[in-house]
């Protein structure tokens, strides 16, 4: 069986893929992945027959610019923020991917084609080419969510652009199946669609080569914060300064990551318990800690979760304010205001959340929800069960909250 992955060329939406494509490949099926040139090293490096497709998310883009655009989505209310998303995404991404994707398809030929639930040129190319398509949640947008009027004329427009009929807002709501690797309840009571099936976390986040610096084997003898804005929002250098500050004094091992595209030298000097790094892999040290500011993205909540940790969460763009918004519903931890944060309100809430065991508590429920769930295994004989019968395979039931 050929599986072809598509993807945007941003960690946030390669990471959640690798596990999958990576458990295809160990079950003995050929595995490629399409995305935008500029994301052919990252590819490769993990293993993966690359294909190109599409262009760079923000490319060329001046950091002055992106800090204001995030901005902006900040303070959007949720309808026209999705809004912007089908503009961006499907208006944009899409419409430059699409007929680069019909190329490469009509060379690699893949039976099933697996896409980020925020890539959506693969359902109409699979529908031209008449094989099944799967996705893959990779945000905390429900694919409902996305199905707004805008998004719709979108998607129309491209699928009538390859001689493909509009479809109904039902036949475009959701793929043939839809993986979930995070419990039922964590994205809302309702399913996310027909055909989705919740997986146990399969967590990925070693694209490159870093690994736990040496300092890291000394951490423990105090509680250990760790910091990130990710890897598109660190551009706001300023929020890490602000965290940094309110933390520098306290009795703690911080460690901040700022991204493999942002120098920690300019944050200047700092004590022996504050470690500055670009990037280290979540997973690796997520064991290490004590509690998690993070920015909401979809990949760090689930990952800090999955690992029991409480957190705080600095909702900046995209889907992280609805991230914070359930993170704080489930009491894992508590939300800090981007635009008004001060050090000392980063300082005193690090503080209650490291003293108050509730979050944690909280955090493990999670954690111990997802590890009830099924195992990767399960996901790659869902994508087989797709690729053999060629029918949306829907859920055995509605899960349970």
């Amino acid at each position: 069986m050929r599986v072809l992955f598509t993807t945007h060329p941003a960690s946030g939406h390669f990471h959640p893929l690798v596990p999958l494509a990576r458990a295809l490949q160990q079950a003995g099926h050929e595995v490629a992945f399409a995305s935008a040139e500029v994301y052919r090293s990252t590819v490769e490096h993990n293993g993966f027959h690359f294909l190109p497709a599409g262009i760079e998310i923000g490319g060329g883009v001046p950091p002055e610019q992106m800090r204001e655009r995030m901005m902006q989505m900040l303070r959007m209310p949720s309808e026209e923020l999705f809004k912007l998303v089908a503009q961006m995404f499907i208006g944009v991404l899409a419409r430059s991917m699409l007929p680069d994707l019909l190329k490469v398809t009509a060379q690699w030929r893949p039976d099933v084609i697996v896409r980020d639930t925020i890539e959506f040129s693969a359902p109409i190319v699979a529908d031209r080419l008449g094989i099944p398509c799967a996705s893959v949640q990779v945000g905390a947008a429900r694919p409902r969510d996305m199905m707004n009027e805008a998004a719709l004329a979108h998607i129309r427009a491209l699928r009538a652009s390859v001689d493909l009929p509009p479809g109904s807002p039902e036949e475009l709501l959701f793929d043939d199946l839809h993986l979930c690797f995070a419990p039922p309840f964590y994205l809302g009571q309702v399913p996310l669609s027909p055909t989705t099936h919740y997986l146990r976390s399969a967590l990925f986040d070693q694209s490159g080569d870093e690994r736990l610096p040496e300092w890291a084997a000394r951490l423990g003898e105090r509680p250990v914060v760790y910091a990130t804005l990710g890897t598109v929002v660190n551009k706001m250098q300023e929020v890490l300064g602000v965290i940094l500050e309110g933390l520098r004094d306290e009795p703690v091992d911080l460690v901040m990551t700022v991204g493999r595209d942002q120098d920690p030298a300019a944050f200047g000097p700092q004590p022996p318990h504050v470690h500055v790094e670009r990037y280290i892999p979540q997973t690796l040290l997520f064991p290490k800690c004590d509690l998690a500011i993070i920015h909401g993205g979809y990949g760090s909540v689930t990952s800090a979760l999955t690992h029991g940790l409480p957190v705080v969460v600095v909702p900046i763009a995209a889907d992280q304010p609805i991230n914070a918004a359930r993170c704080q519903e489930m009491g894992v931890g508590r939300v800090l205001d981007v635009q008004t944060m001060t050090p000392a309100q980063v300082r005193d809430t690090v503080r209650e959340v490291l003293a108050n065991p509730s979050y944690r508590a909280a955090s493990r429920r999670y954690q111990q929800e997802a590890e009830s769930l099924p195992g990767i295994e399960y996901g790659v004989a869902l994508v087989e069960r797709l690729a053999a019968q060629k029918t949306p395979v829907l859920a055995p039931s509605t899960p349970s909250n």
